[in-house]
């Protein structure tokens, strides 16, 4: 019997085709916060012995976390750092009956993946599904600061400083050099 597929482990593999994509969309990856030496992600990694849960997460930070009993203390920690400032994107099957989810996962972006992934280069799927789950902070002004978009000097902006206008673009997704045409578009 095959280790990755029994209780025996809570640790599975992530497929590199599946980080890869995954890379090219939110990365590149600053922090593999939960791995071990063989299957770490990023150059930079926590090990099960420099414990991530108790170490700062910063940047971009990929999640594949153990699947078993302390995967709601992972997501809860997710969370809270995608919350310092962290985008923290989580690979973790789809357990939508359990706290962990609920508490955490549907706090984030959900992304259900097609099919069963093949963990490790296993020859055989895994026996559940998966979901991506994606945390980044959504306070618009940390978004701007992010997007290095300008914020307002005028005494009309908002409190803390970001033109309404910026607020829609920078939740939509829009960069300083495409901000005029998308202004014109939500004319």
């Amino acid at each position: 019997m095959n280790v990755h597929f029994s209780s025996k482990t809570d640790m599975w593999a992530t497929p590199q085709d599946t980080f890869d994509a995954l890379a090219a969309e939110f990365g590149p990856f600053d922090l593999d916060v939960c791995a071990t030496p063989e299957n770490a992600k990023c150059p930079r990694y926590y090990t099960r012995e420099d414990d991530g849960l108790a170490q700062p997460w910063t940047g971009r930070c990929w999640m594949n976390p153990p699947y078993g009993r302390t995967i709601g203390q992972w997501m809860k920690k997710a969370y809270e750092e995608s919350q310092r400032g962290a985008l923290v994107v989580c690979l973790v099957p789809a357990r939508t009956d359990t706290a962990w989810w609920h508490d955490y996962a549907m706090k984030g972006q959900i992304r259900f993946l097609r099919g069963r992934l093949k963990f490790g280069g296993a020859a055989n799927s895994a026996p559940f599904p998966s979901a991506v789950v994606v945390f980044a902070n959504t306070k618009p002004q940390d978004q701007a600061a992010a997007a290095g978009v300008e914020l307002a000097q005028d005494p009309g902006a908002p409190a803390w400083g970001l033109r309404e206008e910026w607020q829609l673009a920078v939740r939509s997704g829009a960069t300083r050099l495409k901000f005029e045409e998308w202004k014109e578009k939500q004319k």
